[in-house]
């Protein structure tokens, strides 16, 4: 691994470690009054969700530049320049250790095994593309994922602070949830896996070992698995929403669990980042 790179996954550290405990407590309490009346263990979570949602969109427009404009990584998916796309990684793999150590820190509120193996499931897999250079485009595509992240942190800031689940914004966030996480995470699928196929039994795809190609497509299966099953979720959810409205006539009509928030649906912001590939 570069000293560039080295550089840019503790700077990432330090930034959002700053971010969660001080920029976001001063933000959070201008922007939204009831902010300073949660109880510290939503306090505490607050803030690891607004620090994802800046890692999600920080990393998410940085991949859709890299996919529409980075023609290296675009022309040779396997071993391409990947340049932007360590850079990206860096700052992801500065969350994920970040996040892992808040976890650390709170572990009696927040702690889940899951989400430590999913951490270090990532960071093993990211280190590939880090120290190697290898699978740029592919580490790119996952990344997008990343753009649905803010929509299921919001659908915890409304539920925090209280909003009738029937509340338009509510309801309005829901639906855009369903429809962006089905734009970066389902819909994507025939591409992607067709990219795949196609470097099978080529020789890049040889170069990479045995070792990288394995972590590399069972971590892809795996994850699609899941993003299927969160998206029957979500789109179950989201249907009883619009039929609650429908049903209860707007926004004071009856409260109806939406897929965004059954206990079932997709992790929180720091697991639907899905950094395994």
């Amino acid at each position: 691994m570069e000293t560039r790179e080295l550089t840019v996954v503790a700077g990432s550290f330090v930034s959002f470690q700053l971010l969660f405990s001080v920029a976001s407590p001063l933000l959070s309490s201008a922007i939204a009054p009831g902010y300073g009346r949660l109880p510290h263990t939503k306090l505490t979570e607050w803030n690891s969700r607004l620090v994802s949602t800046v890692h999600a969109l920080v990393v998410g427009l940085l991949c859709l530049y890299i996919l529409w404009f980075d023609d290296d990584v675009n022309a040779n998916p396997v071993w391409g320049e990947p340049g932007l796309v360590k850079l990206n990684v860096a700052i992801t793999c500065g969350y994920l250790l970040y996040d892992l150590v808040l976890l650390a820190c709170n572990w009696r509120t927040m702690g889940d095994r899951f989400f430590v193996c999913h951490h270090l499931a990532a960071l093993y897999a990211y280190g590939y593309v880090l120290s190697r250079g290898v699978l740029p485009y592919f580490a790119n595509f996952r990344l997008l994922s990343e753009l649905s992240t803010p929509f299921v942190n919001q659908r915890w800031f409304f539920e925090a602070l209280k909003f009738p689940r029937g509340h338009w914004m509510v309801v309005s966030n829901g639906v855009a949830m369903a429809v962006v996480f089905f734009l970066v995470r389902i819909a994507v699928m025939p591409s992607y896996w067709f990219s795949v196929f196609a470097t099978f039994g080529t020789e890049e795809f040889d170069r990479l070992g045995l070792g990288a190609q394995v972590a590399w497509i069972t971590s892809c299966i795996a994850l699609d698995i899941l993003n299927t099953i969160w998206m029957y979720k979500i789109s179950r959810g989201c249907y009883k929403v619009m039929m609650g409205r429908v049903g209860g006539g707007g926004g004071g009509g009856r409260k109806v669990k939406d897929g965004a928030e059954e206990s079932s649906s997709p992790p929180d912001g720091k697991c639907v980042n899905n950094h395994t590939d």
